[in-house]
């Protein structure tokens, strides 16, 4: 397999075992290579995206409020092309006004989780400084999972082939 050129247009006719027996040298060009495809991807999709924003932004936001929303998807016709613009609602809540009124609720003496979803967290960071005695009393609640690995490959000159 060394004697091939392998370019990033062969990745779909590869198996993972072909990747994983590539050279070397070839597999961290091959990542570059993509690594640069995805960079210029991004760039270029963020780039469309402000020039379609620049173009049909206004127009597809008046058409939300003429139909009486903020938010949503709404279509324009430009000629030939339909454009499908979507806005989406995001949502986001004053933490501290939440506790505030989830004391409220409790003290009123309601269940608090029939009102409000609470997702209890610890940083790590946070429960890697408490003192061992209370590290021990919350290890029952914790879990850890491995994330997603990444690599990132470089040959070093004078290196072992």
């Amino acid at each position: 397999m060394s004697d091939l050129m392998i370019n990033t247009g062969s990745l779909p006719e590869l198996s993972v075992s072909q990747l994983a027996a590539l050279p070397q040298q070839q597999l961290q060009e091959f990542d570059l290579s993509l690594n640069l495809m995805a960079t210029w991807i991004k760039q270029s999709r963020d780039r469309l995206n402000t020039a379609l924003e620049q173009r049909y932004g206004e127009q597809a936001r008046q058409s939300l409020q003429e139909s009486g929303r903020d938010f949503g998807v709404t279509h324009i016709d430009d000629g030939a092309l339909q454009v499908t613009y979507e806005l989406p609602k995001r949502v986001s809540w004053d933490q501290k006004r939440l506790a505030e009124m989830a004391e409220r609720i409790t003290a009123a003496g309601e269940n608090v989780s029939d009102f409000i979803d609470v997702d209890y967290s610890v940083s790590e960071s946070r429960f890697k400084n408490w003192p061992s005695t209370l590290r021990e009393q919350f290890e029952a609640a914790r879990t850890v999972k491995p994330g997603k690995p990444s690599f990132r490959l470089a040959l070093v000159e004078g290196g072992a082939a």
